[in-house]
């Protein structure tokens, strides 16, 4: 568009610039994808180093797009932790993929509003067949309704609000505030439950204090007598249990709950059942892990993340409910300027939960779902799992290596300690920094370790993926050895074959 007062032109970046720009792009990020591993892990810049190195005002004048990626290079890329590095070993896997982030870059074209089934009705169909194809995927019921939220954590929020409008009389209208006839509201989980449900019920106005956590066994599992024997000791209090929250996975430790035994105490006290199956979820695809997810199809709500296991870029998250018009009472409001005229029902998103503007998240999931295939993702996840049993088999032999839980799924929680060490827990947790810190800090695999051969050690792991994760776990066992022999560590080993 041109500038009549005679200055720059005004407009978008035209179609030859932005086919320029984006074929650097696009060739900038495939070359990050392949050499991630070149990276340190962790960030290494200190507090406000990325905020100082950049202009405090917005340029006056525009820059060139090439000039933009200098920086990004320059001050971006060094303030990153890279969570698709090999020998990112925090919280759980973060799988993002090729096609989901050609899907963001596609989405982000199109700029579509999905709040309403009119303002965009590909956002809204797209979401139900995705989600419809993941819900069989888990085996869950069609009986659940799905929509994507971007987080479990604001999954949980809706799914207590859902349990809570249908628990408490006219809270809609009412709120609780100043009504002596509504007891206090109580809800629980168990001691491993994800923190998110503590932030649900202070959101909620229900305050802290009406969370009960509920004791866990040698498993790390929620026992549902002790669930029971909360649930009657506050009825007797004349308090009023409304939901139970039930984890399939656990942050710390991936354990996964009782569900079937919870919903027998939920189904006899008249409680909402939400079940955060956040990270585990998706192994249910897996045959011989149907059993994951026993005793969720008699949840009211479920939620399972793809950006954490099923290689979408972060974020979307898979909310599905069994009581969906419990939501439509608590969230949907229907002001004017929202109103449109169908010829026949229709599905309008803004109406499961606090957000109206909705982005086109179901396009990546969809997307990723058919570059992969329900096969293909079975068969990564299956390897994923195989190859956090044998890694959990060598911490079993190693003498300078202890595991702190099962390992159901492909988390393996573990520590360095070494045979010389005592009890004493401060001095193993500093050890134990120093190794995440020299983990951390590594930007080659040959600074700490020697595989002697390399190339055969890895060429029976199927996935491009999991071979690289695998020498990041060797890359970690080497950091180790190096903090505490000054040398690096050299090993003849060969990966069994699956």
């Amino acid at each position: 568009m041109t500038n009549r007062s005679g200055g720059p032109p005004l407009g978008d970046m035209d179609g030859a610039a932005f086919r320029k720009a984006g074929h650097e792009m696009v060739d900038w990020i495939a070359t990050y994808l392949e050499d991630v591993e070149s990276y340190p892990v962790l960030s290494r810049v200190r507090p406000g180093e990325v905020r100082d190195a950049l202009p405090s005002s917005a340029p006056e004048s525009g820059e060139s797009f090439d000039a933009i990626l200098a920086d990004v290079e320059r001050i971006i890329v060094p303030g990153i932790t890279h969570w698709n590095h090999p020998g990112f070993f925090a919280y759980f896997a973060i799988s993002g993929s090729g096609p989901g982030i050609l899907a963001e870059f596609m989405s982000a074209a199109f700029n579509a509003q999905g709040m309403l089934w009119r303002t965009s009705p590909a956002v809204t169909e797209l979401e139900e067949v995705a989600l419809g194809w993941l819900r069989r995927l888990v085996r869950l019921p069609d009986t659940f309704e799905g929509v994507i939220y971007d987080t479990a954590s604001i999954a949980t929020l809706h799914a207590l609000a859902a349990a809570r409008q249908e628990s408490v009389p006219q809270v809609r209208e009412r709120g609780l505030a100043g009504r002596p006839e509504v007891p206090a509201l109580r809800v629980y989980c168990s001691e491993h439950a994800h923190s998110s449900v503590d932030k649900a019920v202070i959101m909620l106005g229900l305050g802290l204090t009406s969370l009960r956590r509920i004791e866990v066994d040698s498993q790390f599992q929620m026992r549902p007598e002790k669930l029971a024997e909360a649930i009657d000791r506050d009825r007797r209090d004349g308090l009023t249990p409304f939901a139970v929250v039930a984890t399939v996975g656990t942050t710390a430790v991936t354990s996964v709950d009782p569900v079937s035994a919870i919903a027998d105490v939920c189904d006899r006290e008249g409680l909402w059942l939400h079940v955060d199956a956040a990270y585990a979820g998706a192994a249910a695809m897996i045959p011989g892990f149907e059993a994951t997810v026993d005793g969720c199809d008699r949840a009211a709500s479920f939620v399972v993340n793809p950006h954490k296991w099923l290689f979408t870029p972060f974020d979307l998250s898979a909310f599905y409910c069994q009581r969906m018009d419990r939501m439509r009472d608590a969230f949907a409001v229907m002001p004017s300027y929202l109103q449109t005229q169908e010829t026949q029902p229709v599905r309008n998103l803004m109406d499961t939960g606090v957000q109206l503007g909705r982005r086109f998240r179901a396009l990546k999931l969809w997307m990723v779902l058919r570059h992969f295939g329900a096969d293909g993702m079975r068969r990564r996840l299956e390897e994923h799992i195989r190859l956090a049993a044998l890694f959990a088999s060598w911490v079993d032999d190693s003498e300078m290596f202890e595991r702190l839980a099962p390992v159901p799924f492909s988390v393996v929680c573990f520590r360095a300690r070494p045979p010389q060490s005592d009890h004493d827990e401060t001095a193993l947790d500093d050890l134990n920094l120093q190794v995440l810190d020299g983990v951390n800090a590594t930007q080659a695999l040959d600074a700490v370790l020697t595989v002697l051969p390399l190339d055969e050690f890895v060429e029976n792991i199927p996935f491009r993926q999991t071979r690289r994760y695998t020498k990041g776990v060797l890359g970690s066992y080497g950091a180790y050895y190096f903090l505490t022999h000054d040398t690096p560590l050299t090993l003849n080993m060969k990966l069994p074959r699956p």
